[in-house]
């Protein structure tokens, strides 16, 4: 079995400080290579990748392999011609010695990119990285920050605040005081670490891309979105404007509940506006209407009458609203006497109104998607009536394959004659 132990050089450091021209194959050249890069550059570290070449390779020759080393380097102009260089290397190689595996001898990272190239033309057993022990955390270090500075979205993520924080604080120590510079520079880097982390951007940039879609589609649900935004501005001052008429009001549940009792109408006409725009574009569009968006009209009318209803009870109870007064009337034969509807009997009713709501609601969107279903199945079984696949059954005839027989078999009919 032939083991190629070869050894990498991604920029070609050895041809540049020596002149030679890869391959170069053999354990004599190998050796005369090391003499002459440790005397161009005794520094370099391509001089102990060699030497390693040459201890595996004297290795497995003392396990009794057929070892065959060799230097392959690429070129320094551009990385797509050194990786083309050491393919084309590496098939040479390959052509000449018919190596059954290989050992892969490396020094950084940057020759380690080029072991998918050697795996794919001969089987990789070993990858050796060689590293100076002195000089093993400056290489990592060295290389960590070379890749950091090549990444865009890096730089633009950590090195522009550091940039802006550094800029920004000696010009806040100066005019309001060091510490009132470092508490504002640490809230607006906490303010971006959130922006980062919750991907406020991606939200913003779907919002947006949706949002010039819906426009350029002519969609209607973006007017009901307008009216949206517009009740639900109501709705917040409407509850703002409770909570400021009870006064100075000890704790923050009773404003809690007053700002409720008042938005919430308000915010529920604006969720309903919403879907019903969205259940319109719905109707319009070509795809049949999903359920969610029939029952979903329903389920803001209900969650509004059930939060209505808790709000008004909490608040009764309390003497902020009165209780709900029925007055006497007199309708022809019909007359009913003055009723005063209590906290408990109110909260009754919202929630049954609720109750009924909601199922109304999934009653109306259950028949509306079971009509639509058979309205499509019924479509379908007409398309796949008349479509090509309506082949005639194989007990019909086919008129244009029988005619009589005649023309299928005319000897059979010449002897039915002959026999009359």
């Amino acid at each position: 079995m032939t083991t190629l132990v070869v050894c990498l050089d991604r920029t070609d450091d050895v041809g540049r400080k020596t002149g030679l021209r890869s391959p170069v194959v053999g354990w004599e050249a190998v050796r005369a290579l090391v003499t002459d890069v440790g005397l161009a550059d005794p520094e370099d570290s391509g001089v102990n990748t060699l030497l390693e070449s040459l201890r595996v390779a004297q290795n497995l020759r003392d396990e009794n392999e057929e070892v065959v080393v060799a230097v392959v380097s690429g070129d320094h102009d551009s990385m797509v011609s050194a990786d083309r260089a050491v393919a084309a290397q590496l098939d040479d190689l390959i052509a000449d010695y018919d190596p059954e595996s290989a050992v892969v001898v490396t020094d950084s990272a940057e020759d380690e990119r080029l072991i998918p190239i050697v795996e794919s033309r001969v089987r990789v057993d070993s990858v050796d990285r060689v590293v100076v022990r002195q000089a093993r955390d400056i290489e990592s270090t060295y290389y960590l920050l070379k890749q950091f500075l090549a990444d865009e979205e890096l730089r633009q993520t950590v090195l522009v605040p550091i940039g802006l924080t550094m800029l920004v604080f000696p010009l806040l120590a100066t005019t309001v005081g060091p510490a009132e510079g470092a508490a504002a520079i640490t809230t607006v880097i906490g303010l971006f670490l959130l922006y980062k982390g919750f991907n406020i951007d991606e939200l913003l940039a779907r919002f947006a891309h949706q949002t010039r879609e819906s426009l350029y589609s002519g969609q209607v649900s973006v007017v009901t979105y307008v009216v949206a935004a517009g009740l639900t501005f109501v709705g917040l001052f409407m509850g703002a404007l409770g909570v400021s008429n009870l006064g100075t009001t000890p704790g923050v549940v009773l404003p809690a509940t007053r700002f409720a009792f008042d938005s919430v109408p308000w915010l529920a006409m604006a969720a309903l506006t919403a879907s019903a725009g969205r259940l319109l574009d719905e109707v319009i569009g070509e795809d049949p209407v999903r359920r969610s968006f029939l029952n979903l009209p329903f389920i803001v009318v209900a969650v509004g009458l059930v939060i209505r209803g808790f709000s008004a009870y909490f608040l009764e109870q309390q003497g902020v609203i009165e209780p709900v007064v029925v007055p006497a009337a007199e309708l022809g034969i019909l007359s009913n006497e003055r009723f005063v509807m209590v906290a408990g009997e109110r909260l009754a009713l919202f929630v049954v109104s609720a109750i009924v709501v909601s199922l109304v609601g999934a009653r109306v969107a259950s028949s509306l998607s079971d009509a639509t279903d058979d309205r499509t199945d019924a479509d379908g079984g007409a398309d796949a009536a008349t479509g090509p696949a309506a082949e005639p059954f194989a007990g019909q005839a086919d008129p244009e394959r029988t005619d009589g027989g005649a023309t299928a078999d005319p000897d059979s009919s010449r002897d039915r004659e002959r026999d009359r």
